[in-house]
């Protein structure tokens, strides 16, 4: 192999007042998975900015608790996201602070028997009062009439982000007409709220049908329509899988970023690097596509800085 034909690796130099789309810029032109996470931001620029684009996000794991709600607000707002696939433990901790309720910086190294009695529930190094699903199942409870009405789950979010009061998610999800998709939401606490309804006197006769396979065929419509594609996966799982089982209908993705921790050789679909879709036909043989290896409340928030540096919405 001839090295000199290779672009040289050219170490960053951080200057004073450096800007976060400049540091990404540079990123790309070292090694590791900065490379990597530098590629990310120039194959979103190139999506988002794509007119014929419609770009999937898949957001999974425990982003909202970990400070990520704020950035995807204004992904969502300033339609750099289309269509938004994501799990029900998420929609069910952005419904508590939309509530008024709060995530607090704690500590991984304590002693859980201890929180426990206290009544505070941890997610790693975050903090959240128990209490908060007291007044969630208020919620639920008051407007259960009105959200029991929905025939599929896209529906039933939409109505409850109309009927949150705090800024969300879910309520900038209904105000944007943006496809909300959750297709486990019975595994939450979104879920368990429902069920939890249901068993009140109040309610002890009423039913809840919600047709999944709506879903399943609302998002298998959406993706024939653009002429192009474009995947952004927060982690894995099935908000991931959601998404990539309906690309397989138009034989994949033209642009594609997945941001994980999880390896590849066990398996599973939070490390599956994106090239492995191609078997499948979920991503384009053409495709741009790039996976980073590193924790999301990392790189999210310096990907996003890029891109609204980048882009004008």
């Amino acid at each position: 192999m001839d090295l000199s034909k290779l672009k040289p690796i050219k170490h960053i130099k951080i200057k004073k007042g450096m800007k976060a789309n400049e540091l990404v810029k540079a990123m790309k032109e070292i090694g590791f998975n900065a490379k990597y996470l530098g590629q990310a931001a120039d194959i979103l620029e190139i999506a988002v900015k794509d007119k014929d684009c419609m770009v999937f996000l898949g957001f999974a794991g425990a982003l909202v608790p970990g400070g990520m709600k704020e950035i995807i607000i204004d992904m969502l707002e300033k339609e750099y996201v289309n269509v938004f696939v994501t799990t029900g433990a998420n929609l069910t901790h952005d419904l508590i602070e939309a509530l008024g309720f709060h995530h607090y910086q704690g500590s991984a190294h304590v002693d859980d028997a201890e929180l426990n009695k206290e009544k505070i529930d941890r997610i790693y190094n975050v903090f959240m009062k128990d209490e908060v699903y007291e007044a969630t199942e208020d919620f639920f409870v008051t407007n259960f009439d009105s959200l029991i009405k929905k025939k599929n789950v896209k529906e039933f979010l939409w109505e409850l982000g109309r009927l949150l009061p705090g800024r969300s998610i879910l309520k900038t999800c209904y105000e944007k007409k943006i496809p909300i998709f959750c297709p486990a939401i019975t595994d939450s606490g979104i879920g368990l709220m429902v069920w939890s309804s249901l068993l009140r006197e109040e309610h002890k006769n009423k039913k809840v049908y919600l047709n999944e396979f709506d879903d399943l065929a609302d998002i298998c419509d959406i993706v024939w329509h653009p002429k192009k594609r474009a995947v952004l996966y927060l982690g894995g799982g099935t908000p991931k899988n959601f998404i990539q089982q309906a690309l397989q209908f138009v034989k994949g993705a033209d642009y594609g970023v997945q941001i994980t921790t999880d390896r590849a050789d066990p398996g599973g679909s939070s490390g599956a690097p994106l090239q492995e879709g191609i078997s499948w036909g979920k991503m384009l043989p053409k495709a741009r596509y790039v996976t980073v290896n590193c924790d999301a409340t990392i790189a999210l928030p310096l990907l996003f800085a890029a891109l609204k540096d980048r882009i004008k919405k």
